[in-house]
């Protein structure tokens, strides 16, 4: 899985069909710590283009859209060859959207009414390959997949495939930590921590680590 340094600029896109909200983030986000706006699409459909044009580490993704919706360009983006990061970024946060967005290959999913800095911050991580789920949407998610019998047996079959380790670092994962914390919880190298992680991310047949969290949260393993 790829990582950027901290030392490097990240490059944003913003797609929302509101201009005022495109405008807003933009003004809030560019030139903050280090984010730089490079597009911006006012459709899911306009989003291979931008990012045909802009080299990206993040998009910043609308879930409702009037032509193609947040969760199908969210696919559409992850498909892409080397794709950047997705974090959704809307006021809505219904158990479907949020489920939905996640399997589609976001890698967070955050809500428009969360302070600015945390925006930025969950930015910041996502193009480090770190999840980000705004407080509220973590505990959603969680009451979510408890519920779900037939889901948290799959997802525990899913997770047997892992070795021993892999398991331990898909657990950790989970629970959100990072790849530093990982290393100092399981005493291992961080180079170690992210071959575990690269070879539990192609054994589930994931794209990123958030998956991964879903998936233990669905086994109920963390």
């Amino acid at each position: 899985m790829e990582t950027r340094t901290e030392a490097r600029e990240t490059r944003i896109v913003i797609v929302d069909d509101d201009p005022l909200v495109r405008a807003g983030l933009r003004l809030m986000l560019d030139g903050s710590d280090g984010i730089h706006v490079v597009g911006e699409a006012a459709d899911g459909g306009d989003v291979s283009e931008v990012l045909d044009a802009h080299p990206t580490d993040v998009v910043l993704m609308d879930l409702r859209m009037p032509g193609v919706d947040g969760i199908e360009a969210t696919r559409r983006v992850r498909a892409r060859r080397a794709p950047p990061a997705v974090v959704v970024l809307t006021t809505f946060d219904t158990d479907t959207e949020v489920v939905g967005a996640l399997r589609a290959g976001a890698a967070g999913y955050l809500l428009k009414d969360m302070p600015p800095a945390r925006i930025a911050s969950a930015v910041r991580a996502a193009a480090l390959g770190e999840p980000v789920l705004a407080p509220d949407i973590a505990r959603r998610l969680m009451d979510t997949v408890a519920a779900g019998g037939g889901e948290a047996r799959d997802a525990a079959s899913a997770l047997d495939r892992l070795t021993d380790r892999e398991r331990d670092v898909a657990v950790e994962i989970g629970r959100g930590s990072s790849n530093a914390e990982i290393a100092r919880r399981l005493h291992l190298g961080v180079p170690t921590v992210k071959a575990h992680v690269s070879n539990v991310l192609v054994k589930l047949g994931v794209e990123n680590r958030t998956q991964v969290a879903l998936l233990v949260q669905q086994a109920g393993a963390a």
